[in-house]
């Protein structure tokens, strides 16, 4: 049988194939962290209702409402690479300085930066505690911010622009909410500003599509405001509260996501992470549920439809497609 003999290697050809290797090894390298880098990850917590005077009422859990932050917190701050904190709305239940300092005394544990927007508990209809002096207080105990209106925007990092919109009326006592003519040629402005293939997330309190009807509730000016959006034709990513119930609806290069309730059952909060790629944007949506399990169960027994708030599975958890 004639003997087989293995070819042996060149020494130039075994150090083109090391840098090739090595070349290789770089490219799929770069291409990991460049998709890194288009991430955006960040933690929504809604209706809050913060306070330490109040009883519990038939569904929110007012006297466990401290204790429902501080848990979230601690969470919040075991969840790694988080680019911000969003509170949208509500965050304590009566307009006044003593319970905003109550809150901002848990908030200010979070170790990443955190934003607030106005909810209809947070203004006073008298003006003995206007939305000035709400900024001012958080202001002065939250490095992080220094907005001085209730409507404003920023860049968390490259590729990527927040936008913070005030949706409460404060000329009269209602829970509906509106966005002012003013209001939306600002917003206008600020898509128009941003490059068209920058992501934009955009919170409100008011959501502009329902999770449930309420007239009560809504957004007055809900079709101006749509209009608004789709004339953009752009991808929006548009999170919200209020209606303390979880609730994602996507229409084309909209998404609309209703966050639910940490004061009241599911008593839970979101982490987003978005990613942005060439053709598309992906994002997926986590359901943090409070640790403090005794005061979620006794919270569920106050709600008559658990259902409604809860959502169904794919508004809670799940992986949403935007194409650029």
């Amino acid at each position: 049988m004639a003997q087989k003999f293995k070819k042996k290697e060149s020494f130039f050809s075994r150090a083109f194939n090391f840098f090739a290797t090595l070349l290789v090894a770089y490219f799929i390298g770069s291409q990991v962290i460049g998709a890194a880098g288009n991430n955006l990850k960040f933690a929504q917590i809604s209706d809050v209702h913060l306070s330490v005077t109040e009883k519990n009422t038939s569904y929110k859990m007012l006297e466990h409402s401290k204790s429902l932050l501080e848990d979230a917190v601690k969470q919040v701050n075991l969840s790694t690479g988080l680019d911000f904190i969003m509170f949208s709305g509500d965050l304590i239940n009566e307009p006044k300085s003593s319970q905003l300092m109550e809150f901002i005394s848990v908030a200010k544990e979070l170790r990443a930066p955190w934003y607030i927007a106005f909810g209809n508990h947070d203004v006073d209809f008298d003006g003995k505690f206007t939305k000035s002096d709400y900024l001012k207080i958080v202001g002065a105990h939250n490095l992080n911010f220094n907005e001085s209106s209730p409507y404003y925007s920023f860049k968390p990092k490259k590729g990527f622009k927040v936008i913070v919109l005030d949706t409460m009326i404060t000329n009269r006592v209602t829970a509906n909410g509106e966005i002012t003519n003013e209001q939306l040629e600002w917003l206008d402005k600020e898509v128009k500003d941003t490059p068209k293939n920058d992501v934009l997330v955009v919170f409100s309190h008011v959501p502009v599509v329902e999770p449930y009807s309420s007239d009560s509730h809504k957004l007055l000016n809900d079709t101006e405001v749509l209009k608004h959006l789709y004339a953009y034709n752009r991808p929006i990513i548009w999170l919200s509260g209020h209606y303390h119930a979880s609730k994602v609806i996507q229409d084309g290069k909209l998404l609309f996501i209703s966050s639910p309730s940490l004061c009241s059952y599911p008593n839970a909060f979101r982490i987003v992470n978005v990613n942005s790629q060439k053709d598309k944007i992906i994002i997926d949506l986590y359901y943090k549920e409070t640790g403090l399990k005794e005061i979620q169960n006794r919270s569920k027994l106050r709600i008559i439809f658990p259902s409604i708030f809860e959502g169904e599975e794919s508004d809670r958890v799940g992986t949403y497609e935007i194409l650029k």
